[in-house]
């Protein structure tokens, strides 16, 4: 039986471990998310049975025709590999209340009805083939059963609700292997961690899996924060989740969420913020009602790869939080991303050169080598006072995606202006 650690205690032993546990994420830096359920039949919108008050009874019925094709989530596997990611994240049971595992505890699930196949387990099992690490999304909230509302003001409803919200998760945290992150959403309608329990409920999940990690929206802070549709550094671990499209986390027909979706070069945008503030990306894929990918992201998606596969040191691994000034003296250049030790820079550059020659406005100290990380071509350069200036670039950028990344290494972390918008005022002397 596992001891309830207060609250204080139950959090210095989380911290204790959260090195050794967040080792793993805090070098992966890019996962999918899946969301995926009877909403998908629908392809409005994962929330349209509230959005339009469809009655629970009328909801229930998409379960009988909710058809995934075999092998679906391995094809979103394949994908997540292909583009670069290092885990998934899937909807287990979204706010609909349809499991899609076998579940004991709740018999409205994909083996009961629908494909009558343990779609979880086909999840799991695609991951483990891909080399991914496994997350379980999971919902607090609930629609379809009958104390998903009363537990809000009805004592035995909530004790009734809590204790099949635990029994969920436990089947979760038992019947596939280890597991690598547990990922919470939408906590109502408590409003607080006292009427959700989480306390003793995480501590006794945690005991069954020791290695887990847990976000933070059981409204406990646990391990890393979640901010959403934004990618937004938090003074934490933290994870942008992030649609495909601005619209829906579900599926929406192709025609309609194709004006919206995400080109490669933005997604690089967040993952250059993710890596230039020591944060990860969550981007989401909604598969259509058979499982399949919607196309308008598998090209996206596979550019992102094989631009990770020429320049993912810039992504991937350990790195140091960096404050330089976003627009690198007005070169083009958006945020570095720096190695851990402080000792490498990776500046990733949206605007190339005529000419062939850049300068870098604002260091104190000069590089001991410059080079295209994507080649490992050497970049001739010069130091004049406090500008680095590189010359003999390629007279157009050599990448395709139009993101060419340019690799400085130091002896020492570099020191460099805190730059102003005003030169006048240019000269407070910072570090990486």
């Amino acid at each position: 039986m596992t001891k309830i650690l207060s609250k204080p205690d139950y959090e210095r032993a989380i911290a204790a471990s959260r090195d050794q546990r967040m080792a793993w994420w805090r070098e992966a830096r890019f996962g999918v998310f899946v969301h995926f359920g009877l909403y998908s039949i629908l392809g409005r919108h994962e929330w349209a049975q509230v959005q339009e008050n469809i009655p629970a009874e009328e909801y229930a019925k998409l379960a009988d025709s909710f058809a995934p094709k075999p092998g679906a989530p391995r094809e979103w596997a394949r994908l997540a590999k292909a583009a670069g990611a290092k885990y998934m994240v899937m909807t287990t049971r979204h706010h609909e209340g349809f499991s899609l595992w076998d579940s004991k505890a709740n018999p409205f699930n994909s083996v009961n009805y629908g494909p009558h196949r343990d779609i979880v387990r086909e999840f799991v099992d695609a991951c483990r083939e891909f080399d991914l690490r496994i997350g379980f999304y999971t919902s607090l909230m609930d629609w379809h059963h009958p104390d998903g509302w009363k537990c809000a003001f009805d004592n035995e409803a909530r004790r009734r609700f809590l204790d099949y919200i635990e029994a969920l998760n436990t089947e979760l945290l038992t019947q596939y292997g280890k597991i690598d992150i547990l990922w919470y959403d939408v906590a109502r309608p408590m409003d607080n961690w006292e009427g959700w329990d989480s306390l003793a409920r995480n501590q006794r999940l945690r005991a069954l899996q020791p290695d887990i990690i847990i976000n933070d929206r059981s409204l406990l802070d646990e391990d890393f924060g979640t901010p959403e549709g934004h990618v937004t550094a938090r003074d934490r671990d933290w994870e942008a989740c992030m649609t495909f499209n601005d619209i829906s986390w579900g599926y929406v027909d192709e025609e309609q969420a194709r004006a919206y979706a995400y080109t490669a070069p933005r997604i690089l945008k967040m993952l250059n913020t993710c890596s230039h503030n020591c944060g990860n990306l969550l981007l989401n894929i909604g598969p259509k009602p058979d499982g399949s990918v919607p196309a308008d992201a598998v090209e996206p998606l596979t550019g992102v790869g094989e631009w990770l596969a020429r320049n993912g040191e810039a992504v991937y691994g350990a790195k140091r939080r960096c404050d330089r000034d976003r627009f690198e003296g007005g070169n083009g250049l958006c945020a570095t991303s720096v190695s851990a030790d402080g000792k490498t820079v990776y500046l990733w550059n949206w605007i190339w050169p005529h000419g062939g020659k850049m300068g870098l406005g604002g260091y104190f100290t000069a590089p001991k080598r410059v080079t295209l990380l994507a080649t490992g071509q050497e970049v001739p350069f010069s130091f004049d006072g406090q500008r680095i200036v590189l010359e003999g670039l390629p007279e157009t950028c050599p990448d395709p995606l139009g993101v060419a990344v340019i690799k400085m290494e130091f002896d020492a972390v570099p020191e460099w202006h805190v730059f102003s918008r005003y030169p006048q005022l240019n000269g407070g002397r910072s570090e990486y």
